[in-house]
């Protein structure tokens, strides 16, 4: 579908935004995997959500929704029945990443479908370590769904030093190692998100420059209660539309303000940002706090090259920010953008050529220099969540305004981001 946004004069207000995806996504999985009834408060509704959600009740997990609560009877250790049919992930690449970990360790074959933009996305990077540790797993082409995991007799413990700065390939090797009565070693050098650590209680060393995770048996999670602090990912677009609308002030509820995931904070801050913290609190082992957001005059910064992992989701709705800030805005040393939803690189620089914007496309990332010209344009989606709210704040920014094609790409991560802007747009 299209949608069409017109230019804002103000905003004002308060949200109470979605639950984190990451960390629902796992809640979910840690609930199921336990023995006996756990609880999930502010968990995601989204597409996402629901692909994981319906994964396990293929496994015989007795799962009850009301509205963002879920109520998840656990199957416990190696306690999962065998699907009936094969487990369609849809468009998440969270789900299937650190599930390839989970099943690898059960006692029956499964098979991991995906749509079509899922089935171009790189599962090879999970396949390598989880093959090291002993895992039965047969791609299409090279590490592509549809992916068929079997049952190992030799599954065993791995140290294993992450070759890209990836918190689902660390996932997954973790996940499998809860399996296992010896421990499981991931080497990090880069730091990525933190979630599973936290959410598991997994023990973790700093030595020099890297971290040092470990997963074994004891770690297999328990029935409980788990409350989802509301995402950053999503509040990124809020927050950087009430930034750039003159006269503004947006407060946002309890947002997950995990240090691996402030990174956006971080580089608006560098760039002049005024956002407030307050509220601060540890919640289901998570940092969260309210955020004020003031109007704020932005200057474009070099972005520090170890922040680009912690902000990688967030890059396409932070350019954004850049083309109204002033000077040139670059990124670099973010090649991974190319293997998301769509090729952000790519994406981005395609919508924004479409308003005149001098762009310079990189292998790792891009430069966009000038300014809009505030003309109208039709902005494409390419199916990806992000792109779409990001080219959605864009044109609520922008003189003109502007259309967004494939618009309910949005629901993959906050199906309700339309409504979320009427609330506060005066």
């Amino acid at each position: 579908m299209r949608q069409e946004f017109s230019r804002i004069s103000k905003i004002n207000g308060e949200l109470n935004l979605p639950g984190d995806k990451s960390v629902s996504h796992r809640s979910v999985m840690f609930s199921a995997l336990a023995k006996g009834k756990s609880t999930v408060y502010n968990c995601l509704q989204s597409e996402d959500l629901h692909a994981t959600i319906n994964a396990f009740r293929l496994m015989g997990c007795n799962i009850k929704e009301e509205g963002s609560t879920i109520f998840i009877e656990g199957r416990g250790f190696k306690g999962l029945q065998k699907p009936e049919k094969e487990l369609d992930f849809m468009n998440s690449g969270t789900t299937t990443r650190l599930m390839s970990g989970i099943l690898s360790a059960q006692d029956f074959e499964s098979t991991i479908i995906g749509d079509a933009s899922l089935s171009k996305r790189p599962m090879k990077r999970v396949i390598d370590p989880l093959t090291q540790m002993g895992a039965i797993i047969k791609s299409t082409g090279e590490g592509f769904l549809p992916m068929t995991i079997y049952p190992s007799a030799n599954l065993h413990p791995v140290e294993y030093r992450l070759p890209v700065a990836s918190a689902q390939v660390k996932s997954a090797v973790l996940l499998a190692g809860i399996h296992l009565d010896e421990k499981t070693t991931i080497i990090e050098d880069i730091p990525t998100r933190n979630h599973t650590e936290n959410l598991l209680g997994l023990d973790v060393k700093v030595e020099g420059t890297s971290r040092i995770i470990t997963s074994l048996k004891a770690n297999y999670p328990q029935a409980g209660i788990y409350n989802v602090p509301s995402d950053i990912s999503s509040a990124a677009f809020f927050i950087i539309l009430a930034l750039l609308t003159p006269n503004s002030e947006l407060k946002l509820n309890s947002i997950l303000l995990n240090e691996t995931r402030t990174g956006i904070l971080q580089v608006l801050r560098m760039m002049g940002a005024e956002i407030i913290e307050e509220n601060v609190q540890i919640r289901s082992g998570e940092k969260t706090g309210d955020l004020i957001i003031k109007s704020s005059k932005l200057k474009n910064v070099e972005i520090p090259a170890e922040l680009i992992p912690n902000i990688i989701d967030e890059i396409p709705i932070l350019s954004v920010a850049g083309i109204f800030a002033e000077g040139d805005f670059e990124v670099r040393g973010a090649e991974e953008l190319r293997h998301k939803e769509s090729d952000r690189i790519k994406t981005v620089c395609d919508n924004f050529n479409k308003v005149g914007i001098a762009v310079d496309e990189y292998s790792d990332g891009f430069k966009l220099s000038g300014n809009a010209k505030g003309k109208s344009a039709l902005f494409e989606s390419f199916t990806d969540h992000r792109i779409a709210m990001a080219f959605s704040v864009f044109s609520l920014l922008n003189k003109d305004g502007g259309i967004v094609e494939g618009f309910e790409a949005c629901a993959v991560s906050n199906p309700d981001f339309l409504e979320q802007v009427k609330q506060i747009v005066i």
